[in-house]
Order: C-alpha cells, then sequence, then structure tokens
C-alpha cells in the first residue's frame, strides 16, 4: 500500500517513546545503523539530536562513501521536523502539488522566500515523547538521492524494534 499524509500520521503516532535521553538516543541510533548496513548498498548518515537545543546525541555513517552533501541534507530535513512537528515524509506528501517540486510548493503555501532551508524528503522524523507536548527529538537518515521512503521506513522500523524491545 503506498504511504500517504494519513498513513503517516499513524506511523508516528505509534512511534512515540516512554522517554528520550542521550541513552535512548544511542540505542536508537545503533539500530537505524544496523538496519541501514543490512538494507542498503549505499552509506547513508544517522543523527539524533535533541529539538530544543540541537544538540547532537548520535551521529555515525552506516559505512565508508558518505559526502559533506549529506549533513547539508540532514541539516534541511531537521529543520522541517522542528518548524512543522511532522516527519519530512509527511510533510512532502501533504504539500506536494502536481505538477510542482515539493520545493515550490512550500513556497507557495507557506510564502517562505527561500525554501531550501527545508528538505521535504523522507528522513527526518520527530521524537515524541508520551506525556511531553511537541517534539523532544529529530532522527535523520541521509545518504543517496531518491531512496525517501527507504530513509523514512528505516527510521520507523528502527523506533518499532526498540519499543518492541521494551515491551
Amino acid at each position: 500500500m503506498p504511504l500517504t499524509a494519513d498513513s503517516i500520521r499513524l506511523q508516528e503516532d505509534q512511534c512515540i517513546l516512554p522517554s528520550f535521553d542521550s541513552n535512548v538516543a544511542w540505542e536508537l541510533g545503533n539500530i537505524i545503523r544496523t538496519n541501514c548496513k543490512q538494507r542498503f548498498p549505499w552509506p547513508a548518515v544517522i543523527y539524533i539530536a535533541h529539538a530544543n537545543s540541537n544538540q547532537m546525541l548520535f551521529f555515525a555513517t552506516s559505512g565508508p562513501g558518505t559526502l559533506p552533501d549529506n549533513m547539508h541534507w540532514v541539516k534541511r530535513k531537521e529543520a522541517v521536523v522542528l518548524r512543522w512537528g511532522v516527519s519530512t515524509m509527511r510533510m512532502e506528501l501533504a504539500i506536494k502539488e502536481p505538477g510542482k517540486s515539493a520545493q515550490q510548493s512550500l513556497k507557495d503555501r507557506f510564502e517562505i522566500a527561500d525554501p531550501s532551508i527545508y528538505g521535504c524528503h523522507g528522513g527526518g522524523f520527530p521524537v515524541k515523547v508520551k506525556g511531553v507536548e511537541g517534539v523532544v527529538g529529530v532522527i535523520v537518515v541521509s545518504g543517496v538521492a531518491k531512496q525517501d521512503e527507504s530513509w523514512h521506513a528505516v527510521i520507523v522500523e528502527g523506533i518499532q524494534e526498540y519499543l518492541a524491545k521494551r515491551s
């Protein structure tokens, strides 16, 4: 079944953590890194940070071959999650208009002069904690272009794996 903004909202609602700190970020980051290494032949950057201060809690690559451009995309995806409080994949699906790029749709819809600071492509995900309002952290996976659904899925599956270990 294809992803929709509504189906992703349900995923976000199911990926709420019981708590979040540097130990949780470390565990999540390692799960996601391991899953990236097992699933993808190309390298990716895995980044986890606090939302309130952009304090980085986890940073790793899944293998050699990442580029400085990957960090540029990490920051663009992080900006989407922090501004709108939703995953980048959900944002892309919610705003994309026929015949327009996600960037053009973003610019038109929100009257943003420079939409290049935002990356509405899969791979950015909000960290939310039960009983806490808003986003407390951000998880971003970025690598080879055009793997948006793969980056989104590896984050969701990593959070689900982490939560299953806690059940």
